[in-house]
């Protein structure tokens, strides 16, 4: 349409016999464009107030910037034609602006007049230009078409905005081509101008390419940190390498319908989790135990560049005969073994505590129960125990969100879900809440006590009723929801001080755990180093650490402050760090050779007077054929030698006889 071919009045007065209802024109009868026409219906239809004068912006510093974080790629890829066609809007009453795919925008640039005047209809960032929540727009509309359109004055819906033309261009994702974001060209109806729509076509063009790059150099990266970290896998095993949002980037060897159910829970994994991309190995293992059973047979390989873990490689083994490893679908029972296996421990307060998960994941009497310990125990491995222990946990979910990762302003909507426009950055398509997505399953709550006080009074009242209602609607949805929480805190202060709600405190504590902390588990310290050391080192393709003896009675005399997580850490940073193999008591961290338990009296359980030499050399030969025929099993070979783990070591070294944990 040229410029000279729109005629305000005509439009004018087709939108008010929408509006008002006295006719509804048929499409080929309305003097308007088809695009805006379809738009129109589209409004009308889904009860869009045509007197809106602005949209609905979010101000909260933080929550800003936290947007700003997770559209970080978008933004810059962005940063080159932004800046290039920024310079040239001064004083021309336009301005650029960038939107994502939920129509928030999240970059604006231009005639600092025109950006300021654009504050009075929220055309700023923060601000949510959906067609679903303010009408025909540059940015809605070509979210919603997914091609680039143009609206001018009075072809807007909404009449707030009639005063405004503005021209709109999709970004599409070159990985698999949705449309990501928006580039929106606008100002008053006087810079109007027909090519205004190849102005932001070019840009978001340059956009994808910029993107487009980016993706094709990272994809290369994490290929080459591959290929140098997996010197032991054979070529004919199947690989499947994801980056860090959670996508399928390469596959060899893999099926195609592998490879996309594969990818699927790649992704789909990634975001019941909460953590849409990969920040730590801590979300590899979680998303591994979340893998179906015919997937379990995978080795996984963290990705990094520049110090950071920015993906993971899958890799299936083949068999002799060259097919891929399939484990099938493994009974309940197996199962159950494999998730207790993962509760590495043999101290009493552990077993007792595995015992209670156990328990009353066979029973569907418990609805809710309370994991208490702290930070780094291990609270999600009981959480999952307890959903594995269930009979139908073979073919029902387990979703779990850390309550202290997630805004105040968006609790609700991960809890309970939204319809269509209920808030500022609302999906069109509405989304279901975590409580809907876990039915028939587990919702594991970590952290609760971290959960907004106000937030509390819903939670409470879906575990009485077993029904949800998403945002900004009125309809019960029905669930069926074992809920797990988990605290580092002592809730009963917290609920003596007016932070945590009395009432939902006793319900969530129907049945209640306690997972000891690491310095109350005994030789337990030793067992998960040998866990660590055994699976970090096979994950990293190398040989396991050798420690010395001396090392391993500081390591058992700590008190490991931060538990089971500080643990995995240091045997991760030692495998790292470490360029002969062999761990010394000098290799260790300061905090852990100065602990004041290091110097105390050793344990001399079980041990032998080894003053009468007589017996020395029956002594070696007990242990090396203790060793074989338990083929390095300190456990079983000090249980079948009658003496404590730490005996043992002590008798290892003063041998000098150095083992290999495998």
């Amino acid at each position: 349409m040229l410029a000279s071919s729109y005629d305000e009045r005509v439009t004018m007065r087709a939108w008010e016999s929408l509006v008002g209802g006295s006719s509804h024109p048929s499409r080929s009868s309305l003097p308007v464009r088809s695009t805006i026409n379809d738009s129109w219906q589209r409004c009308a239809k889904g009860g869009i107030d045509a007197q809106r004068n602005e949209a609905p912006i979010e101000t909260d510093k933080d929550a800003i910037e936290a947007l700003a974080r997770s559209r970080q790629e978008l933004l810059v890829a962005a940063a080159r034609p932004f800046g290039a066609i920024g310079r040239l809007l001064g004083g021309t009453g336009a301005m650029l602006m960038l939107a994502d795919s939920d129509g928030v925008l999240i970059d604006v640039i231009g005639d600092e007049k025109t950006i300021f005047d654009g504050m009075d209809i929220h055309l700023g960032v923060g601000g949510k230009w959906t067609e679903d929540v303010v009408g025909t727009n540059g940015i809605g509309t070509a979210l919603w078409t997914g091609e680039p359109v143009f609206v001018h004055a009075a072809e807007h819906f909404c009449a707030g905005i009639k005063a405004w033309t503005c021209a709109g261009a999709p970004i599409h994702d070159p990985y698999d081509g949705k449309v990501i974001g928006v580039v929106d060209l606008s100002g008053s109806p006087d810079i109007f101008r027909p090519h205004n729509i190849a102005l932001v076509t070019a840009a978001a063009r340059e956009i994808e390419q910029a993107l487009a790059d980016s993706q094709n150099e990272e994809r290369t990266r994490l290929l080459e940190a591959f290929i140098a970290s997996a010197s032991r896998y054979r070529s004919n095993d199947g690989v499947m390498i994801i980056d860090r949002h959670g996508r399928a980037i390469y596959s060899s060897n893999v099926p195609d319908a592998e490879r996309k159910r594969f990818g699927e829970l790649a992704r789909r994994g990634s975001g019941h989790c909460q953590l849409p991309e990969l920040s730590s190995t801590g979300y590899l293992d979680s998303l591994a135990s979340t893998l179906p059973d015919d997937m379990q047979s995978c080795h996984i390989c963290p990705l990094e560049l520049d110090g950071d873990v920015r993906g993971a490689a899958f890799v299936f083994p083949k068999t002799d005969s060259g097919r891929t490893v399939q484990i099938g679908n493994k009974p309940a029972s197996q199962r159950l073994k494999d998730e207790r296996a993962l509760i590495v421990g043999q101290s009493e307060a552990l077993r007792a505590a595995v015992d209670i998960a156990c328990k009353i994941g066979e029973t569907n009497d418990v609805t809710s129960v309370l994991i208490e310990g702290e930070t780094g125990v291990g609270k999600e491995l009981f959480a999952r125990l307890i959903h594995t222990a269930s009979r139908k946990s073979g073919n029902s979910p387990f979703i779990a969100l850390n309550c202290g990762a997630v805004t105040k302003e968006l609790f609700g909507s991960e809890l309970f879900g939204h319809v269509s426009g209920a808030f500022t950055g609302a999906s069109r398509e509405g989304k279901p809440g975590l409580f809907e997505l876990a039915s028939g399953g587990v919702l594991s709550l970590d952290e609760i006590g971290e959960m907004p006080l106000d937030m509390q009074p819903f939670l409470l009242r879906v575990l009485e009723e077993r029904a949800v209602n998403r945002l900004g609607e009125s309809r019960l949805r029905p669930v069926d929801v074992r809920l797990v929480a988990s605290t580092n805190r002592d809730l009963k202060i917290e609920v003596a001080n007016g932070r945590f709600r009395k009432d939902l405190f006793y319900r969530i504590s129907t049945v209640s755990i306690c997972v000891p902390p690491l310095r109350e588990r005994g030789s337990d310290s030793l067992l998960l180093i040998e866990h660590f050391n055994h699976k970090l080192a096979e994950r990293r393709g190398s040989l396991p650490l050798l420690f010395s003896n001396q090392a391993l009675d500081a390591l058992l005399a700590y008190p490991w402050p931060g538990n089971v997580r500080e643990l995995r850490n240091l045997v991760e940073r030692l495998q790292l760090l470490s360029n002969t193999g062999h761990i010394e008591l000098e290799d260790l961290p300061a905090d852990i050779t100065s602990s004041p338990k290091l110097s105390a009296a050793p344990d001399i359980e079980g041990a032998v007077d080894t003053e009468v030499l007589s017996f020395e050399d029956a002594e070696r030969q007990a242990l090396q054929s203790a060793l074989r025929a338990e083929q390095g099993n300190l456990s079983k070979v000090a249980q079948r030698l009658g003496v404590s783990r730490p005996t043992l070591y002590r008798k290892l070294d003063q041998f000098g006889i150095r083992r290999r944990f495998i």
